[in-house]
């Protein structure tokens, strides 16, 4: 058994329960530790997709709610209800957590100043891109925090989060390590003929005809009217394609009536929250990721595993991963002219489309697995624990 000298206690704290790219690396991480014999937990402020009790049932280590937040709910609700989800947190440190890391901005602002008044040695803050809608005071309080040592050591997940930080938040530099996301193998590895099929119909792809598909929340960042547009621009090419918009967000009702004004709702489908994007990705042709920005994406990451040729936009996190031409086509943000282009080389060619596939899919495989992702972060957190026993004495 592992000693807690070797293998210290780690609480990793997420800002809220759902299915999105930062709380599935995470439970990730999470779960490779687990199996490295360190004692884990994963803890969220709040559960937005009532998740808890799946996710808790669902690892070998627990994964709770500290409820200090309720989706939906009124502002000053959840302003009374902050502070009994911030005593649940101290009370879970104090049972022994010698290392908190934190993801989001959130997180790494509510949670880990707390562990450092509470004498938590390690303290790791993760940074995953610029967040829709930050404050620029917050973001600056990220920055000023992150400088006094008080978040420990920032973890970007590309260079391009690292400049970002730098220049936005004006964060120093030395405070910032790069640790690539990893990610784990798709639950399938395999989708079967009928399967397959079946899943197209009932998506309704037409008979011999084409499913482009994007994944993630609907938001502005994610560009869905540039790919929208772009859809109008094709109109007239194929009238046997059709694009699956997986996921949920606050731009759904605007999206679906931009489709309908571009008189292309029938070549469009909202599939909502999916608990099945394994499956969609082995059976789409292509994915489509027309993102504004990006930290470092882990649905760019999962289409790339499952062999679908990636289409995506020449933006940070991205152009780190996708060499053009070669692992995965890319274009420029917030070009619905350069995207139908691109769009357009792929359906007409099969070939480029398999090449692009077994390129991208080898290229993650090679370099984006969850054991590198924690051998860096172990190589971290034992240098970091190694430091706090040298102070001791």
């Amino acid at each position: 058994m592992a000693s807690p000298e070797s293998h210290p206690s780690i609480l990793f704290l997420g800002t809220q329960m759902e299915l999105a790219g930062a709380q599935r690396v995470l439970l990730s991480l999470a779960r490779a530790f687990h199996a490295r014999g360190y004692p884990v937990q994963a803890v969220f402020f709040h559960d937005k997709q009532n998740l808890a009790e799946s996710w808790d049932a669902g690892n070998e280590f627990p994964v709770k709610s500290l409820n200090a937040w309720k989706y939906g709910e009124a502002f000053l609700l959840n302003l009374l209800r902050l502070p009994f989800g911030l005593l649940r947190y101290i009370s879970m440190l104090r049972r022994g957590v010698r290392v908190v890391i934190a993801f989001t901005p959130d997180s790494n602002l509510l949670g880990l100043p707390l562990a450092w008044l509470l004498g938590v040695p390690v303290r790791i803050a993760t940074h995953h891109g610029l967040i829709e809608g930050t404050p620029s005071l917050l973001a600056r309080l990220h920055g000023w925090l992150a400088n006094r040592g008080l978040l420990g050591p920032v973890v970007a997940v590309s260079q391009q989060v690292v400049d970002y930080a730098v220049e936005r938040e004006r964060m120093r530099p030395e405070c910032i390590t790069v640790i690539e996301n990893g990610i784990e193998p798709l639950a399938i590895g395999v989708l079967g003929v009928a399967h397959r099929a079946q899943l197209r119909a009932e998506i309704g792809v037409p008979e011999g005809g084409l499913l482009l598909l994007t994944t993630g929340r609907l938001t502005i960042q994610k560009g869905h009217t540039v790919l929208l547009d772009a859809i109008a621009q094709l109109k007239l090419d194929r009238q046997d394609l059709l694009f699956a918009f997986a996921g949920e967000g606050v731009q759904r009702p605007a999206l679906e009536a931009k489709a309908v004004h571009l008189g292309i709702e029938n070549r469009v489908r909202f599939l909502g929250l999916r608990h099945d994007v394994d499956e969609l990705l082995l059976a789409a042709d292509i994915f489509v990721q027309p993102s504004l920005w990006e930290g470092l994406s882990l649905a760019m990451l999962e289409a790339l595993l499952s062999g679908s040729p990636v289409l995506a936009t020449r933006v940070e996190g991205v152009v780190d991963v996708i060499q053009d031409g070669k692992t995965g086509l890319l274009v420029p943000p917030n070009d619905a002219p350069a995207l139908a282009a691109a769009i357009r080389a792929l359906i007409a060619d099969p070939d480029l489309r398999a090449r692009l596939g077994r390129a991208g899919k080898t290229h993650v495989q090679r370099h984006y697995s969850v054991k590198r992702m924690a051998d860096d972060y172990e190589a971290l957190i034992q240098h970091m624990w190694k430091k706090v026993g040298a102070a001791n004495g």
